[in-house]
């Protein structure tokens, strides 16, 4: 398994428990292959027992027999063995290796755990399991309810969020505050204007970036980037509602930790031109909808990386992975219908004939 690193240290009988995991992964992506429908049902909390049990078969023979246990509630981590080493069961519906992990702060910690192993399930076809050690796979620091660790099983070596603070993850996780070195680690980051928007460990907000950013301080790609999930979450943007910039504008501040000024602008500035689709010649095209049409390809790829659940609650509708693309068009036609200035354009038929 090439993704487990094998350190010859203190650790007991650590190179049979690389051993095991190794094993144990293999054997997890032996079942997703053959019983991938079964695989695919066990989200979350469901994986753990199923990668339980299959570490306990496979324990068998080695110093680490009848000594496997799960980990009831929301206690860190999930799995333990040999009450010293630690599994951390993550998985994601989507195809990517990145998810966000736990708390800096790791308050829930099961006692005497020494070394963690992050055991990551891609749910998504192709179905694929990852292990490798836990602090080789926190790549930042983002802000949920509180400081939490990015995980990203491709990380590349050097890369680690205690790379660029410069402190082993076990010195940190044992500080008093370990907080502190993160804070002052992005504050060294800032730019001019730019200040942390994080700082205490009772701030409930959703925020996923700990600095606060002004939208015109950001790069023209994050720009589009931004723009074009906005697109997706908010098909109110297309209608002629007064208050149709409300929610994007709440989600760029918690969400995305961006404050712009005026957010009416992102879309309806540079008036209206002439757009080319197909054989078609459409005159006078809004803003937003050459926006929209220009960057239908990314728009597309967003639906496709984003799970049905969580654009259910974005359009307040309940989608399928199904039928999510054919719902978002649904929505943005919907919107659309009572704009001024676009009678002449068919918006449905045109994102079918841009997306199909």
């Amino acid at each position: 398994m090439s993704d487990m690193i094998i350190s010859i240290n203190s650790d007991p009988n650590r190179n049979e428990f690389d051993t095991l995991l190794g094993s144990t992964i293999d054997e997890l992506n032996v079942h997703a292959q053959k019983s991938s429908k079964k695989i695919a049902t066990l989200m979350g909390r469901n994986l753990e027992p199923y990668v339980k049990d299959v570490m306990t078969d496979l324990a068998m023979g080695t110093p680490f027999e009848n000594s496997i246990e799960l980990i009831g509630g929301q206690k860190f981590p999930d799995i333990v063995a040999k009450k010293y080493y630690g599994i951390e069961v993550k998985t994601t519906t989507q195809n990517h290796w990145k998810t966000t992990g736990n708390s800096v702060l790791e308050t829930t910690r099961v006692e005497n755990i020494e070394r963690i192993f992050m055991l990551f399930a891609k749910l998504a076809e192709p179905i694929e399991f990852r292990c490798r050690p836990y602090e080789d796979v926190l790549s930042e620091v983002v802000v949920t309810h509180s400081p939490r660790y990015l995980i990203d099983m491709n990380l590349g070596k050097g890369k680690t969020i205690f790379d660029k603070i410069n402190m082993p993850y076990d010195t940190l996780r044992k500080k008093d505050n370990p907080i502190k070195p993160i804070v002052d680690y992005y504050k060294r980051k800032l730019k001019p204007g730019e200040e942390l928007w994080w700082m205490d460990a009772d701030n409930n907000s959703k925020a996923s970036n700990i600095v606060i950013r002004i939208w015109n301080n950001l790069s023209l790609k994050e720009k589009q980037h931004l723009r074009n999930r906005a697109m997706v979450y908010f098909p109110e943007l297309f209608g002629n509602s007064s208050t149709k910039f409300g929610r994007l504008a709440i989600w760029l501040t918690t969400r995305e930790a961006v404050v712009c000024p005026n957010v009416r602008d992102l879309f309806s500035a540079g008036g209206q031109e002439e757009c080319v689709i197909g054989k078609n010649v459409y005159k006078k095209v809004p803003r937003i909808f050459l926006n929209l049409f220009k960057s239908i390809p990314d728009i597309t790829e967003i639906i496709m990386q984003t799970s049905a659940s969580e654009l259910s609650e974005y359009w307040e509708i309940k989608t399928s992975e199904k039928r999510k693309l054919f719902d978002w068009i649904d929505l943005v036609s919907e919107s659309s219908k009572k704009t001024i200035g676009i009678q002449h354009l068919n918006i449905r038929q045109i994102l079918n004939e841009l997306v199909l």
